[in-house]
């Protein structure tokens, strides 16, 4: 796996949110490039919901958020999304009274808006990924496992093709056998050519999957280097991948 990334799909300089007077993020800075896998590992309350919210125009920030190649001043998520950038929120929030697939549809909603004709190619290709959802696609979303909604969260998300998909806690709240499942499909949305930023309190399996690391803590990126050797870091160890987190390698595995 590449460390260094071969061409820059997002560039964050500078980052910053304040809730009144309280910085809740402050001068974050990161780059995801094509093909890569890049992750932010840190406590709760660091700050790493905040930071995709801001990415996505969510909430109000200070600082650059640079887009293929594209500034965007002031970010606003529908201009993002139809740039190609996607958002799976830790809630997943989805609409529990539609069925799968019209949830699943509603995800290419801006492609069907602009004519688009390969929308049921794509449907297919979730469907192949996640053939759980295609065996419960008449469903209604809300009668989902906790595992089931988050495939479909990310499957949603594939819908609008995505170049840059970013995940918020992908594993919160799954049991041990359908985390396995979805960082194994988060490597294979890597193959498949989506970059992925990946905000996740797994740290062990995050850095496992990933290519690159930034460690998140009170709002201020405080580390960052190549997975791997954050993994290997004392400080890391120490932090997140030592004994009070021995479950994770269950997890991770």
């Amino acid at each position: 796996m590449s460390n260094q990334p071969r061409n820059i799909l997002l560039e964050i300089k500078n980052l910053s949110v304040a809730y009144g007077k309280v910085e809740a993020l402050s001068n974050a800075s990161l780059t995801v490039g094509e093909g890569q896998i890049v992750t932010v590992i840190g406590p709760n309350g660091a700050g790493k919901t905040t930071l995709l919210s801001a990415i996505m125009g969510v909430l109000g920030s200070k600082g650059q958020v640079n887009f293929d190649g594209t500034l965007e001043a002031v970010p606003e998520v529908e201009v993002l999304v139809g740039r190609g950038l996607g958002l799976v929120p830790e809630k997943r929030e989805l609409f529990g009274s539609m069925s799968v697939e019209d949830n699943l549809r509603l995800g290419g909603f801006m492609r069907y808006r602009k004519g688009d004709k390969y929308l049921d190619g794509t449907l297919q290709e979730v469907y192949s990924l996640f053939p759980r959802l295609f065996e419960r696609r008449k469903q209604e979303s809300s009668t989902l496992s906790g595992g089931e909604r988050q495939m479909l969260a990310v499957g949603r998300a594939l819908m609008a093709k995505p170049k840059l998909l970013m995940l918020d806690e992908p594993s919160l709240g799954l049991a041990p056998l359908i985390t396995r499942e979805i960082f194994r499909i988060i490597a294979d949305l890597r193959r498949q050519g989506v970059s992925i930023l990946l905000v996740e309190q797994n740290a062990r399996a995050a850095l496992r999957v990933a290519d690159y690391a930034y460690v998140l803590e009170t709002g201020q990126i405080v580390m960052q280097g190549p997975a791997a050797e954050l993994a290997d870091d004392p400080r890391v160890i120490e932090a997140y991948l030592g004994l009070a987190s021995k479950h994770q390698e269950m997890l991770a595995t």
